[in-house]
């Protein structure tokens, strides 16, 4: 190990090559070009090997980083790829999108001083690697069982769950409203971040697995919950969120002004080559426009980046806090200004001008006052700091809230908590409704991609000893019936 690893002293960090952002700012390709096997060899090499890797500990799905970090230093690929594919469906979405300056690489413990090892590129590369030669196949069971499950939503903790256990040997039914699977993946993360072909090729082996896709499917529309209960021996809901939170004050309701995740889906349907009115009318298209996002997040950030690449005049984005409070990722900041996009900080809306379409959008600067109860610093206005801002199209990054899901799958006895999100045993992730689980944001609130997955898994292996019980105890009633 010595030999090969342990090298940070002596090599610095260096991610892959970025393109200029006046290259990246005309296409909508992945901004970082691929590592050489060399590069992504010497860059492992940096790990410490540490005994307790916080890299791990702070990943939310425990990937075993050191482990295949030391494989990809020693040129064993493959093995690579099956350590790190072992506790991650998606290593390769997760190494494009996952923000690892606040969770692996920002804990890995020669980040002070030396920075930290490219935990994410490295584990881009080793799975497009593992793609490239062939080594990633469906997940095929051994043997099959008699059971199948359902599973409502095709994003990233459905996905995980039903390859879980399609892998144990289920037969795996997923439902989705969309016309493809990846949920936001697909139609809320741009091409820049996540390109769809990486994504859909999942979805062709998991079809090639006997995973049964019925997609443009509803529940509460097209199929009841209901009827998918009797269907299946347990389902799952991993609808995740997607209602928007609104905007208050005067002005709010002109024309104009439109929620983030109906601008980022038009922009990628159009990507994906689908005709999108909306887009085609102006309605949500940034070119030619003056653009203000309103929020701090990573969704805000999505949305400032496409507004540069579709055209936009001038691109804003309008945040309450400060830099250091911001919740998105820095990588993602810092990819934006380089890009042009300006960033007004400590600033709110207070009113949308115009007449019948919003023209301006009035703001107020901010201060960062006290703490509140959970120790983060609260805002207040500072009286007479009003100022204006030029717009044409308000883009409104705020957030996202659960649907009322009682009432769109018409099951009043679904039980959910006073966020909206469903409620869930923790202990066994099932619902209010017996045989019913659930998992990823529906139950957790809008979060991360690697979360999702990691609820996903979680929640395969409590529905398998949910249905294993099940099985035991119609056994034994049938043995003492048989006495």
């Amino acid at each position: 190990m010595a030999e090969r690893m342990l090298k940070f002293v002596a090599t610095p960090q260096r991610a892959p090559e970025k393109r200029s952002a006046a290259e990246r700012a005309r296409d909508w390709g992945e901004i970082y070009r691929e590592f050489s096997a060399e590069r992504a060899a010497e860059q492992a090499s940096r790990c410490s090997q540490c005994g307790v890797p916080f890299c791990q500990v702070h990943c939310p799905l425990g990937n075993n980083i050191p482990d295949w970090l030391k494989l990809t230093a020693e040129g064993r690929l493959e093995e690579a790829y099956e350590v790190a594919s072992a506790t991650n469906t998606f290593p390769e979405i997760c190494g494009r999108i996952c923000p690892q300056d606040r969770l692996c690489e920002g804990n890995c413990v020669i980040e002070k001083g030396f920075e930290s090892v490219t935990i994410g590129a490295v584990e881009k590369y080793i799975t497009d690697t593992a793609f490239e030669r062939g080594w990633v196949r469906p997940p095929l069971p051994v043997r099959e069982r008699p059971e199948s499950v359902g599973i409502i939503g095709a994003g990233p903790a459905g996905l995980a769950a039903a390859e879980r256990l399609r892998r144990q040997g289920y037969a795996v039914d997923v439902y989705d409203r969309h016309d493809r699977p990846g949920g936001l993946m697909i139609y809320g993360i741009p091409n820049f971040k996540l390109e769809k072909p990486v994504v859909l090729r999942r979805w062709d082996l998991f079809r090639a697995a006997g995973i049964r896709f019925h997609l443009g499917c509803a529940v509460g529309r097209d199929v009841s919950l209901a009827e998918l209960r009797s269907r299946h021996h347990a389902v799952l809901i991993c609808t995740g969120v997607y209602k928007a939170r609104e905007l208050g004050g005067p002005g709010s309701g002109l024309e104009g002004i439109v929620p983030a995740l109906d601008y980022l889906t038009a922009s990628n349907r159009k990507g994906l080559g689908d005709h999108v009115r909306a887009f085609d009318d102006g309605t949500l298209n940034a070119a030619g426009r003056r653009v203000v996002v309103i929020g701090g997040g990573d969704t805000a950030m999505d949305c400032v980046r496409t507004a540069i690449r579709q055209g936009a005049l001038s691109v804003t984005c309008l945040y309450r806090r400060d830099r250091a409070n911001m919740p998105g990722s820095m990588r993602e900041v810092k990819h934006a200004e380089e890009e042009g996009v300006r960033f007004e900080w400590l600033a709110a809306p207070e009113a949308f001008l115009g007449d019948g379409r919003v023209t301006a959008v009035r703001a107020v600067r901010m201060h960062l006052g006290l703490p509140d109860a959970t120790g983060r610093q609260q805002v207040e206005p500072i009286p007479g700091s009003s100022f204006t801002l030029e717009a044409d199209l308000v883009i409104k990054a705020l957030g996202f809230d659960p649907e009322d899901m009682a009432a769109m799958f018409g099951e009043p006895g679904l039980a959910v908590t006073r966020w909206g999100t469903l409620k869930v045993d923790h202990r066994t992730m099932m619902t209010s409704l017996p045989g019913v689980f659930a998992a990823g944001d529906i139950v957790r609130g809008a979060s991360l991609v690697v979360w999702a997955i990691r609820d996903g898994r979680d929640a395969a292996a409590a529905m398998h000893r949910y249905i294993q019980s099940r099985a035991q105890e119609r056994a034994a009633a049938l043995a003492v019936a048989a006495e």
